[in-house]
């Protein structure tokens, strides 16, 4: 099997367990009445995560050359296994935080992002409701832990690792942790990440550890806002059939560019500002929206 396509055995392993835990929550959602799943809704991730894979897999041979390039110009050498999969992990998880991070704040990036936000439920399979194109550029972020001497295949491995674990937490059937709370992101961080109360935008960046929240600024606890979560968008997408779901925030790029009488800043701003920016201010960013939530209290 050539080396780039080894981290796909991680993925592959775990495909039985997340069919059984998904099938265990709709049965538990079942029983209980919860009405944590939507057929359509469910079967829309699959289709995402299905386009996500695809182009992932094209996109190989990249991203793997990218990162063989930057790790043969490597700094360092590091022959402590501990200390290499120790600083691994975290460095690919701050990446990830980053990325994550951008994905919010730029507008562009956003466009990409939001289709795994779009959704109104959360549950095991919103976890697959991938951002569609990321593979064309997520290797990108991965770049510095190559040149810092850390192997593609090792960088990947561990990212996959992540993402499996990522995938576990969204759910609304585990409670809080306890003290895990302090250390990981759990499902109730991550039900905050995917809420679109207003304390809630933008928060709860990371995949495993919620300590890059807390020092950055992004940390916010389940339970900020005494209004119950409300999941999806700030404006839900009203045509829900998947190449909108898809494309609707490139459409509303487009239509933002194409105003008159703005300047090539402005319609710059429209593409790589924050989600929300506007040149008169008819729409308003996530932190303008915090900051109008906080005058109120």
């Amino acid at each position: 099997m050539p080396e780039w396509l080894k981290q796909e055995v991680l993925y592959q392993y775990s495909v039985p367990f997340f069919v059984l835990f998904i099938a265990a929550e709709v049965i538990f959602s079942s029983a209980m009445q919860l009405r944590l799943y939507q057929t359509k809704d469910t079967l829309t991730s699959v289709v995402f995560a299905l386009c996500n894979i695809s182009l992932d897999m094209l996109m190989k041979l990249v991203s793997f050359g990218v990162l063989t390039w930057a790790y043969s110009h490597r700094v360092f050498e590091m022959s402590n296994p501990w200390l290499y999969w120790g600083l691994l992990v975290l460095l690919q998880d701050f990446a990830y935080y980053v990325q994550h991070y951008m994905d919010h704040r730029v507008r562009l990036l956003w466009a990409v992002h939001v289709t795994h936000h779009n959704s109104m439920y959360f549950n095991l399979s919103t976890g697959f409701r991938s951002s569609v194109f990321q593979p064309l550029y997520r290797f990108v972020y991965f770049v510095p832990i190559a040149l810092l001497g850390f192997t593609p295949l090792h960088i990947m491995f561990v990212y996959a690792a992540t993402q499996i674990y990522g995938n576990l937490i969204h759910t609304r059937v585990v409670d809080k942790m306890g003290f895990l709370e302090k250390i990981l992101v759990t499902p109730s961080h991550h039900r905050v990440h995917h809420a679109s109360n207003v304390p809630y935008l933008d928060k709860n960046m990371g995949m495993l550890f919620i300590f890059w929240d807390k020092a950055f600024g992004t940390f916010t606890p389940e339970g900020t806002d005494v209004q119950p979560i409300h999941y999806g968008l700030v404006h839900d997408v009203e045509k829900r059939y998947v190449a909108n779901l898809i494309f609707h925030e490139f459409k509303s790029i487009v239509q933002d560019v194409r105003q008159a009488n703005l300047t090539w800043y402005q319609r710059a701003k429209y593409i790589f500002g924050p989600p929300g920016w506007s040149h008169d201010g008819h729409k308003q960013t996530s932190k303008q929206m915090q900051a109008q939530w906080l005058a109120r209290l």
